[in-house]
């Protein structure tokens, strides 16, 4: 079999900025640490160590047991859980929204990129260890980007009236969504084993997030992926000091929006994919995921008639940190507080916004 390869520049799938970031162009270097070839992650390595909080392992560790209640861990997954807890252990994530039944093809892609880079930095860093995970985006709240997959050229589409974080969306009426797709389907071995994975992962769960993680972990829980929900209160305690730094004196905001200014002086060509706000978390409680805003000296929750004065939101934020949800700007902190981590593997629009932080 000839194979053979073209620059990604040439397939017209990537942004200008993403090419020229993958062409290493000296005029981006300001706006990342380090680039990701397999030699520069000793550097990587070695800075992660002096920069992570080891006493987050713990918490880390003891969320990660709570949330996999109930599923079955393999070997490779529970040695993983453990090893996180040593100070040698690091992480490199990929993250995805809870498309139903994996949705697009990059779902999987993704995950196959981070288990096979977590391969090649073990054989290059024996001494140390490496976990692979998937970060669920179970916050999310647009359900219309998820609800649906492709089969045979025609949309799969789960028809319901949604509000609120879609990880803890009900997975009822989903058995009305195997009927119609199944009928699809022939009787061969491989549809039989299709049907029932969509049985165990969707029917059998209660919420998506758990439907999701059931999945997953049944497609790649032999290659030792972890899988995380950020939607966890104990994990967001880790958060606290950094939330209360965005929404009370906005440097997230201003930070950002240096790195837009000075990316569009590097190139008019640049698309900005996301724009800072002000407050860059949303309030978060069942069947609700709203826009904080600050104004008229009050700080308030959009669409909603909840409001705060500065000394209840900081209580709020102490005792409820759970219902403070992350956007896309702040998810990204979110997981470097928390996590060992050493790389990220996002796709170019991600990519994008990365490099604006």
């Amino acid at each position: 079999m000839e194979v053979d390869c073209i620059p990604f520049r040439k397939t017209g799938y990537f942004s200008p900025l993403i090419c020229d970031y993958l062409d290493q162009k000296e005029a981006l270097a300001p706006f990342y640490n380090r680039f990701p070839t397999l030699e520069n992650f000793e550097a990587q390595i070695l800075e992660k160590q002096k920069t992570y909080d080891s006493n987050q392992r713990g918490v880390l560790v003891n969320s990660l047991r709570n949330q996999y209640r109930g599923f079955e861990l393999s070997e490779a997954t529970r040695t993983n859980i453990i090893d996180l807890e040593k100070k040698e252990t690091f992480t490199v994530v990929t993250g995805h929204q809870l498309n139903l039944f994996t949705g697009p093809l990059y779902f999987l892609y993704k995950i196959v990129s981070t288990l096979n880079m977590v391969d090649r930095l073990r054989e290059k860093y024996p001494h140390f260890n490496f976990v692979p995970v998937y970060w669920m985006a179970t916050e999310d709240h647009d359900f219309d980007e998820i609800n649906f997959f492709n089969f045979k050229g025609q949309k799969v589409q789960w028809n319901q009236d949604a509000t609120g974080a879609v990880g803890r969306r009900s997975t009822r009426g989903l058995d009305e969504v195997l009927e119609t797709w199944s009928a699809r389907l022939d009787d061969s071995v491989h549809a039989k084993k299709l049907i029932e994975l969509f049985t165990t992962s969707y029917l059998e769960q209660d919420r998506l997030a758990e439907a999701t993680r059931f999945l997953v972990n049944t497609l790649f829980g032999k290659y030792g992926l972890v899988i995380v929900d950020g939607d966890d209160a104990d994990l967001k305690r880790l958060l606290v000091p950094y939330v209360k730094k965005d929404i009370f004196e906005k440097i997230p905001f201003a930070q950002v929006s240096r790195s837009i200014r000075l990316l569009s002086q590097v190139s008019d060509t640049y698309k900005i994919q996301v724009n800072p706000r002000e407050i860059n978390y949303f309030y978060l409680k069942e069947g609700l995921r709203e826009r904080l805003v600050f104004k008229d000296n009050i700080y308030a929750v959009n669409n909603t008639d909840i409001v705060f004065s500065q000394s209840e939101l900081e209580d709020e934020l102490e005792k409820h940190p759970e219902r403070f949800s992350p956007n896309v700007i702040a998810r990204p902190l979110y997981q470097e507080v928390i996590l060992p981590n050493l790389s990220y593997n996002g796709g170019g629009g991600e990519l994008d916004y990365w490099l604006e932080l």
